[in-house]
């Protein structure tokens, strides 16, 4: 059985005898410089230059525990292409654009999104531990849309006027950016609004930095009130390994039901066995398949894009392969729709 604790619990000695590094440390230390992602992977120096011009619109970010994932002198690695800045991103395709979802006509102020019935969006941070190049909120004007900026009151108050929400989604960003006594002050402000049922969380650290779910997150997330849905995201199988298991385990230990949303992707998951592999791993590690995505149509990322005929077909596969509750739903975020939309297959 997996611990429930996270594997880099402080009350754990590295080798050395010292703690290991918190999340935070972990963090800090994570790979900005093209060069110094090239070179990890053992990269050839004809990747640098479009590297550094696309980062120098949308920098690089990669915790190096999942550069340590990646296939050393394989471009082609499915994690790595979701992170390589590459030149493919300078060029500008028409029907490719900064707000692909709408998401500032649905901002009302305070960081508060509200798009669909009975559900309301907090933009909690502008921060993530990776930056993936295909991030529909690449271009957000984060530091006009943050619901953190005044201490979370005005994102409340909206919240309590509105007795429609009943549910609140933690997002950003990443939520779990923020340190454990912020998320503290934001759910300790929602437990005073009765008509709030459930909590959402969006979040790809279990996958890309899992030593997040340590301890401290663990006792925050077990004495909230609400059922709790944590919406993981990957991609691909290969990022899930030991590490991340044990954080998935540690979070459903705390009575969160846990879904995954990936984004399909050319190159990276456009193949039914990588498709049928991600969504068996998934729910041996306690993760029900939950959406698959069409690309949303972002400024720099069409070169991720497959077409909705090709992701018919994948489905068609995955449903003959797998067990109905294996395979997620393919839809396509639209702006203005009241609900994501299912793609027929």
């Amino acid at each position: 059985m997996i611990a429930a604790s996270s594997p880099t619990d402080h009350n754990r000695l590295s080798s050395s005898g010292a703690p290991p590094p918190g999340w935070q440390a972990l963090l800090r230390q994570a790979v900005t410089d093209p060069a110094e992602l090239l070179r990890m992977l053992d990269l050839g120096p004809q990747w640098l230059e479009p590297a550094r011009q696309a980062a120098a619109i949308f920098g690089l970010k990669t915790p190096r525990g999942f550069v340590a994932r990646m296939r050393k002198g394989d471009p082609a690695d499915p994690l790595l292409l979701q992170v390589l800045p590459l030149h493919a991103e300078l060029q500008a395709i028409p029907g490719y654009v900064a707000d692909p979802v709408g998401d500032l006509a649905s901002t009302q102020g305070a960081g508060l999104l509200h798009k669909y019935t009975g559900r309301a969006l907090l933009v909690t941070t502008g921060a993530c531990a990776v930056h993936c190049r295909y991030c529909f909120r690449r271009e957000f004007p984060y530091s006009e849309h943050l619901a953190a900026a005044a201490n979370w009151q005005p994102a409340l108050q909206a919240i309590a006027a509105d007795d429609d929400i009943h549910e609140v989604i933690l997002s950003g960003g990443d939520p779990l950016s923020l340190a454990d006594h912020k998320l503290r002050a934001l759910t300790d402000g929602l437990q005073t609004i009765p008509h709030v049922r459930r909590l959402r969380i969006h979040t790809r650290y279990p996958i890309v930095l899992p030593e997040r779910i340590d301890k401290s997150f663990q006792q925050w997330l077990r004495a909230l009130p609400w059922r709790v849905a944590i919406v993981i995201h990957a991609n691909h199988a290969n990022e899930i390994d030991a590490r991340v298991e044990q954080a998935l385990a540690g979070l459903t230990a705390c009575g969160a039901t846990l879904l995954n949303q990936s984004v399909l992707l050319r190159r990276v998951n456009d193949e039914a066995d990588a498709l049928i592999t991600l969504s068996e791993k998934l729910f041996t590690a306690g993760v029900l398949p939950y959406y698959l995505h069409l690309l949303d149509p972002v400024r720099g990322a069409a070169h991720f894009d497959v077409e909705a005929g090709v992701a018919a077909d994948l489905m068609r596969t995955m449903a003959a392969r797998l067990s109905g509750y294996l395979v997620p739903r393919l839809v396509r975020e639209q702006a203005g729709a009241p609900y994501k939309t299912p793609v027929a297959w």
